[in-house]
């Protein structure tokens, strides 16, 4: 749904008889990533990060998840945000939170929360706003956040699930068999895949909160595969010397193998940990963004 030649508009049609939401983006936005779950969850943030914690709520039904980018220099992530949290509050939604960057709690406040991944969606950790809402069984959360070149919206809905959508996964115990998903299709099929999710502070080994999604999918697969074992293998961007970056992704690759085995279960002999700095880049260096998806932590699957 367009209203006139260049706003586009999100609409997303419910499962329920009641309206559809729409929103109207700035002028020249353009879709840079969209997908749809019959049947999941998505957590939203209800308070800043503080003392070590989130405040969420986790919802539960139909997903969508979309990525916007707005095109030019000097708009204002308020300027972004403001006219969409106007739409949602005149369509009946509750804000439960809207804060900015610092206020929300910064890069911990960034790395619980879910970031769809770059280089679709950027998120500059000193540069970003995030707003979570709700209407009756229905909610949403926005991250808006710019580089030097465009701004980007992403947009998080969750509404009622179809009647006959399936179930979610059960969590996969060990001894149970391999599991005939996506992800064990993608790590088999590819070789490898990227962990998304995971956040480091700048030059930091220090894994933040957050990537669980990524982290128990990986863990459930080597739990039905208990012969399988994957190398984590870190990335950086192109800042800095060589040698430097390849210590510090194989330290990053490091922490998330702890995190692996503390927090998941996972058998430590599955796993191995190695660096490539920034050898193998995913993106370009040359944008925020494009570093942005380059600092990564991938899991490579092996005979």
């Amino acid at each position: 749904m367009i209203r006139g030649l260049c706003r586009p508009a999100l609409l997303l049609l419910l499962a329920q008889p009641v309206a559809a939401l729409t929103l109207d983006l700035p002028a020249g936005a353009t879709r840079a990533l969209e997908s749809t779950e019959p049947l999941a969850s998505h957590v939203l943030a209800t308070g800043p990060w503080t003392e070590g914690v989130l405040p969420s709520r986790p919802v539960e039904g139909a997903v969508t998840r979309e990525v916007w980018q707005v095109e030019g220099e000097g708009r204002t992530t308020l300027e972004l945000l403001a006219p969409l949290r106007e739409q949602v509050a005149a369509q009946g939604y509750e804000v439960l939170l809207d804060c900015e960057a610092e206020a929300c709690g910064g890069f911990d406040f960034r790395a619980a929360v879910e970031v769809l991944p770059p280089p679709a969606m950027f998120a500059d950790l000193a540069d970003f706003r995030y707003l979570s809402a709700v209407a009756g069984n229905e909610a949403l959360s926005l991250l808006v956040s710019r580089s030097d070149q465009r701004g980007f919206v992403q947009l998080i809905r969750v509404t009622p699930a179809e009647a006959g959508a399936l179930p979610l996964a059960p969590a996969v115990q060990p001894g149970d068999a391999a599991p005939s998903d996506g992800f064990a299709a993608r790590i088999e099929g590819q070789g490898r895949v990227v962990l998304e999710g995971l956040a480091f502070a700048t030059g930091s080994a220090q894994l933040a909160p957050g990537g669980d999604a990524a982290l128990a999918a990986l863990a459930a697969y080597l739990a039905g595969n208990p012969a399988r074992r994957v190398a984590l293998v870190g990335h950086t961007d192109a800042q800095g010397p060589l040698d430097a970056n390849i210590a510090l992704s194989k330290r990053r690759a490091q922490a998330v193998a702890e995190r692996l085995v503390a927090a998941h279960g996972v058998s430590r002999p599955q796993l191995q940990a190695e660096g490539m700095g920034w050898l193998a880049p995913r993106a370009t260096n040359l944008t925020p963004e494009g570093r942005e998806a380059n600092r990564r932590v991938e899991a490579v699957v092996l005979p």
